[in-house]
Parts: C-alpha cells; sequence; structure tokens
C-alpha cells in the first residue's frame, strides 16, 4: 500500500542521501590492480571522496582523494613525490614473510614505489611520512612486532634515500591516518587503546606469525 499524507496525493520519493560522486563511481568501475585498494566511499568528516587502505593494500593517486587507514602494530609509509605531486599509502604487518604479499614490508614498499614510478614519480623528488607501530596488545611486548615494523621501515627508507620528513610510531596506541597524495598533507588520530577491538585481533594475526628475535621533520596533522 503506498503511504499518503493528509491531502491525499502520493508521498514524494526523498532525495538520496550524498554518498557518492562521479569521481567515486569511476573509481570503483576502473579495473584494480593485484594488492591495490577497493574500498571507496564518501567522508562525511572531510567532506571528501576516499579509499580505504586495508592490510596488505596499497593505493596511488594523484589528485587529493583522502587515502585512509587504521593501524595497531601494522605500518603505513605514505610516499609523495613533491615535484608531481603523486602519492600513495600501504600498510603492512610484518617486515618480512614467504610469498609476494603486500602484508609484507618487504614488498609493500616496492609496491607502492613501483606504482608511482609508474605513474612518473622519481626517486630523487620522493620524501615520506611513516606512521604505526604500536604495542596496542598488553602482554606481547617481547615479539616487538610494531617496533621490528618501525624499525625495518626506517631502514628501507634510509637504504632507498628516501627522506622520512615526519613519523608518529610505536608508542601504545592505535591510530587512524589519513593522506591526501597530490598535495602531501597527512594527518594522523590516535586511538583509546580500549576501543581497538578489530586492531587487536589484526595485531593477534601478525603476532601468531611473527618469530621473536633477541634483540620528524615535515608536518603531521592532528585532528
Amino acid at each position: 500500500m503506498t503511504a499518503m499524507p493528509l491531502s491525499g496525493a502520493p508521498l514524494a520519493p526523498r532525495a538520496p542521501m550524498l554518498n557518492s560522486s562521479p569521481r567515486l563511481e569511476r573509481l570503483k568501475s576502473s579495473p584494480r590492480r593485484p594488492g591495490e585498494a577497493s574500498f571507496f566511499f564518501w567522508d562525511a568528516h572531510f567532506k571528501n571522496d576516499a579509499v580505504k587502505v586495508l592490510p596488505g593494500e596499497y593505493f596511488v593517486h594523484e589528485e587529493d582523494l583522502l587515502i585512509t587507514t587504521t593501524l595497531g602494530s601494522c605500518i603505513a609509509a605514505c610516499i609523495w613525490d613533491r615535484e608531481r605531486r603523486i602519492g600513495g599509502m600501504n600498510h603492512f604487518m610484518l617486515p618480512e614473510g614467504s610469498g609476494d604479499s603486500g602484508r609484507y614490508g618487504s614488498y609493500a614498499m616496492e609496491l607502492l614505489i613501483n606504482e608511482m614510478m609508474k605513474r612518473g614519480a622519481a626517486r630523487m623528488t620522493m620524501e615520506a611520512k611513516v606512521f604505526g607501530g604500536g604495542a596496542v596488545i598488553s602482554g606481547m611486548s617481547s615479539l616487538n612486532v610494531g617496533e621490528r615494523n618501525t624499525k625495518f621501515v626506517i631502514e628501507y627508507l634510509q637504504t632507498e634515500r628516501i627522506p622520512i620528513v615526519s613519523k608518529d610510531v610505536m608508542d601504545i596506541y592505535p591510530r587512524k591516518v589519513c593522506f591526501l597524495p597530490a598535495s602531501g598533507k597527512a594527518m594522523v588520530k590516535r586511538l583509546a587503546p580500549t576501543n581497538a577491538e578489530a586492531l587487536v585481533a589484526q595485531d593477534r594475526a601478525a603476532a601468531q606469525k611473527a618469530v621473536p628475535t633477541s634483540t620528524g621533520g615535515g608536518s603531521v596533522d592532528l585532528f
């Protein structure tokens, strides 16, 4: 039965909520490379098209589409070419592992840098901002997953001669990170450790694969 207002005329259909845009529709319909992020959405807080980078994924773009991820002990490297204004983000769980997977830092960094270079970026004009590596699981600090991830990404970028212009790493906090790849602007929000159930589960999965061991310039905005 059709709902009727008091006047007796049929109700007009509700206007659709703003949750998409021509750019989002174009991105959603475009083919994706292996490991490339594909969760596109409208971010109501920033009022901008956005893509979420999940563990093992990366994303590179030349427009200020909001690239976002949430981190526990994982690392996200945001790399930007300051001359060509191309940028990207990855999200890896462990420094190294078997197989070609973006869950491992050595492969994740190659994926991100190679994709940027395919789009015209040059190593000589790249710079990095690094986030994550938090010890968000109490009682599991002996595995040093966050510390190992942080050490790996810093040493990797030093070897590649890509300067780290800012970083927010380690400590006990989960983090939400947002990156605008055309301008190179990065924003980080430290989350309450008690509200990180999904990240704790994610970090436990990483810790189960980890082998125990014996052993900021630039600008980052808080939001």
